[in-house]
């Protein structure tokens, strides 16, 4: 079976034929074209990742600027969570690290519709701009309105 057969028919063993001849350093039997296309894919998932947990993060900052009455336990677990989880990423690969503050600029307007729907208030009582800096987005102690809003 060739090797782009494998690849279109049995995914999971043309993932244990490409590493088998990695570590055995049979280059020439690596099946080059997917290979290369798997890695770029995997490259888009990490920063599709990041994007998504920005765009929850942000969300919720949001809610709770113009929402402060509204603020519960499950909004700030939820901005708990993404930041871990954001700095696991990080911690993970690194290089998205300089990509952070761009892509709070690009999901910005995703995050500020969102929370306009889920809120039900209208879109421009939410900053056209972001509000937020990434180091605030990321720091741990930052909550909007500050920890008097804290639930404890």
């Amino acid at each position: 079976m060739s090797q782009s057969t494998n690849y279109d028919t049995d995914y999971v063993r043309w993932l244990e034929d490409q590493a088998r001849h990695l570590r055995a350093g049979d280059l020439d039997r690596l099946d080059r074209e997917h290979l290369s296309d798997e890695l770029d894919g995997m490259s888009r998932s990490e920063r599709r990742q990041l994007r998504n947990r920005l765009v929850i993060l942000v969300l919720h900052l949001l809610k709770m600027q113009c929402q402060p009455e509204r603020r519960s336990r499950s909004w700030e677990v939820t901005v708990i969570t993404q930041r871990i989880d954001i700095k696991l990423l990080l911690k993970e690969s690194p290089s998205l690290r300089p990509t952070l503050a761009a892509a709070l600029g690009a999901i910005y307007d995703t995050a500020r519709r969102e929370a306009a729907q889920e809120t039900r208030l209208e879109l421009n009582r939410f900053p056209p701009t972001c509000p937020f800096t990434i180091d605030q987005v990321l720091d741990d102690e930052y909550w909007p309105g500050g920890r008097e809003g804290d639930l404890g």
